[in-house]
């Protein structure tokens, strides 16, 4: 099949799409395979060059080539030829069907990603990202969303992350500020995303240089955290949307990710302060709601809330008077710590430290003899400050794991199964008939009590009524109109004496 073939219609087109990737290839027949590939490339960007078709079409191009007989038969061979197409063509066209089929196969064969780090599609994706937004938005938020991708399933190496310079981050970071007027805009997430996934990079680079003292390498800088400490002030956008995408996520990795980040922010002295009061009062209401929203098995995520949630308390504005749910924030350590509630199972000792921590906050520390610390040392769950200090590193918060798209699970919408209830189910209350009202018994009219005879010591003197002939007192009439004014009142006092008569 010629590659520019002359095609009519769209009812064409996908004809020749179909037959393409049906193409049958032997194992070794490179040349063919070769040939296939270039007319499928060709067919898929005039989807959008030609037929103005929309995003959906091409990726519906890249599924028929992944379940094709073309790919199925030589899968390899098919990958490794895409990703040299990523790290070669520059044609917009051209790009915009490869990342979309290199993110759903990786999607579907996480091999795909990793052989995509191990061919340095890392830096090649960064290049062509960085400042090219306005050539094409669709094709920025597709590659947006191959590179966060690629980096969340296996770690980067430090060749890779070298690449990452602070002119990358602050254009990243300057562009959820530009979109920020518009909320349904997609390129906030995606940005984000990317954001918190370089950051989660640097910390597993920092934790393994840690682990590893015999390292040579030297220490990476966090470009996220370091360019936020710098020029926090003007990206404001980013960390209103980080508490919003937390407070709707529902997905373990992702939370770990936003953690992960809020833990650098909040124990770095420099971004202590990055985020508005407000803002810190709705982040302490989503983690209260997630700590007892957790079942007990996810105490890895439960750790990772409790770690991030004493800096946030001991370091932010929170530190202030007045002190946001300092009431509640108690209450939910002790149900944590497995104090005074049946519903949650006894703390595990990691879990019994971090709460033990947080109650340990200046602000927020008990009195040592209140009824919640006597029953502490009772159960002997009480630490001393020397545990207290330990444990708690970038180390342990990097090391949270979790596969992508794990859902995290709720204790509530668990109680709600267990009771037969579904999240959509409409709660319908039986109507029962009112009873009708008994009528209200007629009650004797009170005397009005007796007017009385004296008055301050004096005597009441009624006034006498004259009535009219129908017997009804009279009515009131109006008072009289004023006398008309005297016109020779006021006289010069000339005229007076020119007049005689007036003064005898």
């Amino acid at each position: 099949m010629a590659e520019n073939a002359a095609i009519d219609n769209e009812e064409q087109l996908w004809t020749n799409v179909y037959t393409v990737v049906a193409t049958q290839c032997g194992t070794h027949a490179h040349e063919a395979i070769d040939d296939a590939l270039r007319t499928w490339l060709s067919l898929a960007s005039r989807c959008r060059t030609e037929f103005a078709l929309s995003e959906d079409d091409v990726a519906a191009c890249s599924q028929y080539l992944l379940q094709g007989n073309l790919f199925i038969a030589n899968p390899e061979y098919v990958r490794t030829q895409i990703i040299y197409s990523l790290l070669q063509d520059d044609e917009p066209a051209h790009l915009y069907p490869i990342a979309s089929f290199l993110l759903l196969d990786g999607r579907a064969n996480e091999a795909t990603f990793r052989k995509m780090i191990e061919e340095s599609c890392f830096y090649r994706l960064i290049e062509l990202i960085n400042g090219r937004k306005e050539h094409d938005p669709p094709l920025h938020r597709l590659l947006l969303e191959l590179i966060y991708e690629m980096s969340r399933i296996q770690k980067l190496r430090i060749q890779d992350l070298i690449h990452v310079d602070d002119g990358f981050v602050s254009y990243l970071f300057e562009l959820t500020e530009i979109l920020s007027d518009d909320v349904n805009d997609p390129f906030h997430y995606p940005i984000i995303r990317v954001l918190l996934v370089l950051n989660e990079q640097y910390m597993v680079a920092s934790a393994t240089a840690v682990a590893d003292p015999a390292s040579q390498s030297a220490p990476l800088t966090n470009r996220v955290v370091k360019c936020l400490s710098l020029y926090g002030t003007n990206y404001k956008t980013f960390g209103e949307n980080l508490i919003l995408l937390l407070n709707r996520e529902t997905e373990t990795s992702m939370q770990l990710l936003i953690l992960k980040l809020l833990y650098l922010l909040f124990t770095t002295k420099a971004t202590h302060e990055y985020f508005y009061t407000n803002d810190l009062h709705v982040l302490l209401d989503v983690i209260i709601r997630n700590l007892l929203d957790l079942p007990n098995e996810l105490t890895s995520l439960r750790h990772t809330y409790l770690r991030v949630l004493y800096p946030l308390l001991a370091h932010t504005p929170l530190n202030q008077p007045p002190h946001y749910k300092k009431k509640e924030i108690q209450k939910v350590m002790r149900l944590l710590a497995g104090v005074g509630n049946a519903h949650f199972e006894a703390a595990d000792e990691t879990t019994v430290r971090l709460v033990d921590r947080v109650e340990k906050v200046k602000w927020l520390a008990e009195d040592v003899n209140s009824p919640g610390e006597i029953a502490r040392r009772s159960l002997g769950i009480s630490l001393s400050p020397t545990d207290t200090a330990s444990s708690i590193s970038v180390v342990d918060v990097a090391g949270a794991m979790e596969k992508p798209g794990v859902q995290t699970r709720s204790r509530k919408a668990e109680g709600e199964a267990e009771l037969g209830i579904s999240p959509t189910e409409v709660k319908v209350v039986e109507t029962k008939p009112i009873a009708p009202i008994p009528p209200i018994p007629n009650r004797a009219k009170k005397i009005p009590p007796e007017v009385p005879k004296h008055r301050y010591g004096n005597p009441c003197v009624p006034t006498a009524q004259h009535a009219n002939g129908n017997g009804n007192p009279p009515k009131k009439i109006p008072p009289k109109a004023p006398p008309p004014r005297r016109k020779g009142r006021f006289k010069t006092a000339s005229s007076a004496s020119e007049d005689p008569e007036s003064i005898s």
